[in-house]
């Protein structure tokens, strides 16, 4: 079974670091018209029927800061990113938007666009060097920043978090149990597997038991390792895990989760198929999880 998370991550391109100080290169590959261009502002990208839209170097804007992404069926890809404020009108769509399409004939586009949204986030975010304050400038072709009075340099940060499927009961058995928790602020009947951030000195196990305890009261046990998917709202690295539960008395914080609930097969098949469950969208690495649980696809999407 192929799991839509790893179809996301799937054709990578070649990042090409070793040219991004090469100016001469960077230059020839900008002026060559068979360079393809996306152009970011923030998490919103230039698109047309809500896919990416690719210019020649020719067709994006003057202005911006020029970001080499890579090589990929033999030409070279750029993202120009412009200030947030400049997206403006309907041909601009944020990344949760783009999600389901990059999941269909575009998919081979996500491991670019990722990238390109990713560096455009963070360039947006680090304005000041945290060390003294002061001004930062662009190197390394998007992928560094310096800071002009004490020379510290800065680079992209990606946060970890942790995302996992925990269950209970005999594994197979029809009254095997998913844990699935909600937020108020989500559509009724949206449920989706837990997930938190990683904190220092933390093992990313160690997380899993962590962020369950907290948010549903449920100790694990048992968490291994599932699969990874990158995801740039803003500079997340998702790391899916499956875990078994010791007990199975659901305790809500309240604050992260205000309900979760033991789902079987069935009992998950009837609702979803009903619509009164929502699970996640095709393209996460929860609905990789939950379906890797279940056996196979599942109705239903968000």
């Amino acid at each position: 079974m192929r799991y839509p998370h790893v179809a996301l991550a799937a054709d990578p391109h070649d990042r090409v670091g070793e040219r991004r100080a090469d100016d001469a290169w960077l230059d020839a590959a900008w002026a060559d018209p068979e360079t393809r261009v996306l152009v970011v502002a923030g998490t919103r990208v230039r698109h047309v029927d809500e896919v990416p839209h690719w210019v020649s170097p020719s067709d994006a804007p003057g202005d911006g800061t020029r970001v080499l992404l890579g090589e990929r069926d033999g030409r070279v890809w750029f993202a120009l990113v412009l200030d947030p404020g400049d997206a403006d009108g309907d041909d601009w769509v944020g990344l949760r938007g783009l999600l389901p399409h990059l999941a269909g004939d575009a998919v081979e586009q996500a491991p670019l666009v990722f990238h390109a949204i990713g560096l455009a986030e963070w360039l947006f975010a680090t304005r000041h060097c945290p060390r003294c304050g002061g001004r930062l400038e662009v190197q390394m072709a998007g992928h560094e920043l310096a800071c002009v009075e004490c020379r510290r340099r800065q680079f992209p940060r990606t946060d970890p978090a942790v995302i996992m499927a925990i269950t209970r009961g005999e594994p197979g058995s029809t009254d095997e149990g998913l844990l699935l928790g909600r937020q108020d602020s989500w559509p009724a009947g949206r449920y989706s597997t837990l997930a938190g951030f990683l904190e220092p000195g933390e093992t990313l196990e160690d997380a899993v038991r962590r962020e369950v305890a907290e948010e549903t009261g449920v100790v694990v046990d048992e968490a291994t390792y599932f699969g990874n998917q990158p995801w740039p709202l803003p500079a997340s690295l998702m790391v899916g895990f499956l875990g078994r539960a010791s007990s199975d008395v659901i305790e809500v914080d309240g604050r992260e989760i205000q309900d979760a609930r033991w789902f079987t097969r069935e009992q998950m098949r009837d609702q979803a198929g009903a619509g009164t469950l929502v699970l996640p969208g095709g393209v996460s690495i929860s609905r990789s999880l939950v379906e890797h649980w279940y056996g196979g696809p599942l109705p239903g999407s968000w």
